[in-house]
């Protein structure tokens, strides 16, 4: 592909979209520049403050279950109080748990505060999923979930390169810095994001509200959030049992961060160039796809032995990862109703903060009791599964959008002011 056809494919990629979304996609990058702490709480606990691997995994435990009420309560805050003060609710909560969590020593402490800032800082993302689905049109949603999912490991990306030389001369300072950075993040909802929630329309007397029922019941959505929840066991192998069967055949560290780091050279590369192919694609046969590439793609680690081999099987279940994370993302707020959209985007955050909690567990036990191979087998099966359950799930499904966009989106695309960040 020639330079001409990379500007042009980054143009129409990036071109048409609200004014208020890129306020939004601003606050997500500039939250992901500091967003690190998370990514060096188990070296801290154990190399400086002295407890044991046990203790650090029951932090990180906790941190997860909190990610896991915080999928639910955000989602229904969001449709209840409204995706702006849920956001910057969860946006403040997050940076003072942070800050706190930088001079806390003892044990109890430390547990409480990284309980809490599971649920603060997971509780912002189903806002953040019910804003963009009310200000951008259906047909840009993938598209919009894409770049957002690009600022997101672009941020990623960043941080982590100082992050380290940060922590290296003080924990305390890199809390505060990512504490002081959620805040900036807060600042920008605050000044440049006004209120989406939809206006109620008139109800008919037999229309019944959106609740955490009719999201349990909507049984195509539920199978959807299924399909995500084995996604995501697999995927979360990539923290788990890939650094565990690297260092098992004598891989160092500093090799599984090399290794880690292609995940994100790659989403930083392509998915601008990888939006334009697949926005206008089916989104039943992408992520279906894209389950295959997952699947497959950690079942091909079972016949890497080489640094070269391990990254290349990271590039393959990472081009599934960049079709698979916008696309279903556009689904859910396909699926969901305009008054509910909070509680569907929270319902499918809970998909991938359960399976955070159930993959490390499953791909330690089968490593231990079945050896590393059933482990990679049974990641080419979920894959396997998936994509026929994703192919059932999107039959009969209707081309557009069977509910409407809310009016109050509409004044988005030319006032930046009348919609979320």
């Amino acid at each position: 592909m020639s330079v001409a056809s990379l500007r042009r494919a980054a143009t129409e990629s990036v071109a048409g979209l609200p004014r208020t979304f890129w306020w939004l996609w601003t606050s997500t990058l500039v939250n992901r520049l500091g967003g690190f702490v998370l990514t060096f709480l188990a070296l801290y606990l154990t190399a400086a403050r002295g407890f044991s691997a046990a203790y650090a995994g029951l932090v990180a435990s906790l941190i997860g279950a909190g990610g896991v009420i915080a999928s639910m309560l955000g989602g229904v805050l969001a449709d209840r109080l409204g995706r702006r003060p849920t956001l910057l609710g969860a946006q403040l909560a997050t940076a003072a748990t942070v800050a706190v969590l930088a001079f806390v020593r003892d044990p109890v402490s430390i547990a409480v505060t990284g309980f809490a800032l599971g649920l603060a800082s997971n509780a912002s993302r189903p806002a953040i999923q019910a804003m963009m689905a009310d200000i951008v049109p259906d047909h840009d949603r993938v598209r919009a979930f894409s770049l957002n999912y690009w600022a997101i490991n672009l941020g990623f990306a960043i941080s982590s390169v100082y992050a380290g030389f940060l922590v290296a001369q003080s924990y305390t300072l890199g809390f505060l810095v990512e504490a002081g950075m959620t805040l900036a993040c807060a600042l920008v909802v605050f000044v440049k994001v006004k209120e989406s929630r939809p206006e109620p329309g008139p109800k008919s007397v037999t229309e019944q509200p959106v609740t955490m029922g009719t999201v349990l019941r909507d049984g195509r959505f539920m199978l959807m959030v299924g399909l995500s929840f084995l996604v995501a066991v697999v995927f979360t192998q990539s923290s788990v049992g890939l650094p565990i069967v690297m260092g098992q055949n004598g891989l160092s560290s500093s090799d599984v961060g090399l290794v880690a780091s292609v995940n994100g050279i790659v989403i930083v590369a392509l998915q601008i160039p990888l939006t334009r192919f697949i926005q206008r694609r089916d989104p039943g046969r992408l992520l279906a796809v894209s389950s295959l590439l997952i699947g497959y793609g950690f079942a091909l680690t079972a016949v890497a032995g080489s640094l070269g081999a391990y990254a290349l099987t990271v590039v393959v279940w990472t081009l599934g990862e960049m079709v698979n994370a916008p696309t279903q993302s556009g689904l859910v707020a396909r699926l969901a109703p305009a008054a509910g959209r909070g509680r569907y985007q929270g319902m499918y955050t809970l998909s991938w903060s359960a399976a955070a909690l159930v993959a490390p567990l499953a791909g330690g036990w089968v490593i231990d009791s079945a050896g590393a191979n059933w482990l990679w087998t049974g990641c080419a099966a979920l894959g396997t599964v998936t994509a026929f359950g994703y192919w059932a799930l999107m039959r009969g499904l209707p081309t557009q959008e069977v509910t409407t966009v809310p009016a109050a989106a509409a004044p988005v695309v030319a006032v930046a002011e009348n919609a979320p960040a």
